[in-house]
């Protein structure tokens, strides 16, 4: 199984660099939207991942601030999926720019009237907070690997500052104190950055479907469920101690992502059954696009089916049968159709004609009102993917997420 997840890990990164390459050397002309759907699958891509890094860190705040210790174990490795995660969605609108080399504008020449500036520097300001985080929750088992060799004991030495004694009990009372601190800041900033995503869609006025209030607590719930599903499956698969307090952490997980599908669902039903009530008016036709359009098995495949009834069905039953492997296939099912709603949520609004007959006006193929992701825009995805993932590895291998320990000791 490791030989065969090592040689899907060759594929996938070949797969992204060749769409890395490709939008370096040819831009936007490989994709498949245009000046009337200028939003596709990489915007999809950016407020999905995201919402993961934002969820995966308000399960750690649960921890640091709120003091939820049963979830203590994997605080740090969510704040790990949490960075990986931010550096997956920045990555991939970065390549969504029309022009890539000035990304750093909004540093330098900022709008403060945008709201897309002010995300970007609650990005920076989040990211930073991860890596102070991160440092505080791992440095107490940093000195018994200082005479480690190879890079992680260099690294040990390098954030200890060469110290080989352990941390005191007050020390570590100390550090605990400031992760409170850290995350308290944390946990406004990830509600105001995601919540602030929403309230970007939800303030473009021009589109009717996306006008809505309700907007940013869709998008702070979505990160919460597909955050939390995603460290479900990743605890239930791949922590390397399985043991007694790991299933209980497990079933735990899984009754937390069970109550969050069904709030998120309770939500999506206010968001679709209102405007659709009487059957008529631009977001009507854009929803039942959406249903029963074109492309209804985004949504009832793998949304719905896939998304919502298979996982709620295993977790069932993993509770009932108090059995891991269903709620971890339901959580990795969760984290991984959520891109469904995400898409279903970018793309209907934009391929609907705000004039009637603008569609037959002009006649190019950048003047379409249709939109399919072409291969091309996928192995960009792919590669962000690909880097989190790398991310998340060799932070694991090298410093002690794991319970103190790196994988390679315990594996």
């Amino acid at each position: 199984m490791r030989a065969l997840g090592w040689i899907l890990y060759l594929v996938l990164a070949a797969v992204g660099l060749a769409g890395f390459f490709l939008r370096l050397a040819t831009g936007h002309h490989l994709a498949a939207y245009g000046s009337y759907v200028p939003w596709g699958l990489w915007v999809a891509a950016y407020i999905y991942f995201i919402g993961l890094s934002a969820g995966a860190f308000l399960l750690s705040a649960l921890v640091y601030v709120f003091g939820v210790r049963k979830l203590e174990p994997i605080a740090p490795l969510a704040l790990v999926v949490a960075l990986a995660s931010l550096l997956m969605a920045l990555v991939t609108i970065w390549f969504d720019l029309g022009h890539m080399e000035r990304f750093y504008y909004v540093y330098l020449r900022p709008n403060f009237r945008s709201m897309m500036a002010w995300m970007v520097w609650l990005y920076t300001a989040y990211g930073l907070l991860l890596l102070l985080e991160l440092y505080f929750a791992l440095r107490r088992h940093l000195p018994k690997y200082a005479n480690a060799g190879g890079f992680t004991g260099l690294l040990a030495r390098l954030l200890t500052g060469g110290r080989k004694t352990p941390f005191s009990p007050e020390e570590v009372a100390r550090d605990e104190r400031i992760l409170q601190v850290l995350g308290s800041l944390g946990v406004p900033l990830a509600i105001a950055f995601h919540g602030g995503v929403g309230a970007l869609f939800a303030t473009v006025l021009a589109q009717e479907l996306w006008h809505s209030p309700i907007y940013p607590i869709l998008f702070l719930t979505g990160a919460l469920l597909s955050g939390g599903a995603l460290m479900t499956g990743i605890y239930a698969y791949f922590w390397p101690h399985k043991d007694g307090a790991w299933k209980d952490l497990s079933l735990f997980l899984g009754r937390v992502v069970l109550g969050l599908i069904l709030f998120d669902l309770l939500l999506e039903w206010a968001e679709y059954s209102i405007p659709m009530w009487y059957g008529v008016g631009p977001e009507f036709e854009a929803l039942w696009h959406t249903l029963f359009g074109p492309f209804w098995y985004v949504y009832w495949v793998f949304h719905i089916l896939l998304g919502v009834a298979v996982p709620v069905g295993l977790i069932l039953y993993g509770l009932r049968s108090q059995r891991v492997a269903p709620i971890g296939l339901a959580g990795l099912l969760v984290a991984v159709t959520f891109l469904a709603i995400r898409l279903n949520l970018v793309i209907p609004s934009l391929v609907h004609p705000k004039l009637e007959g603008l569609v037959h006006a002009y006649h190019d193929h950048r003047l379409l009102f249709t939109y399919v992701p072409t291969w091309f825009e996928w192995s960009v995805v792919v590669f962000s993917v690909v880097l989190g993932f790398t991310v998340v590895y060799l932070l694991v291998r090298i410093l002690p997420v794991v319970e103190g320990k790196t994988l390679k000791e315990v594996g």
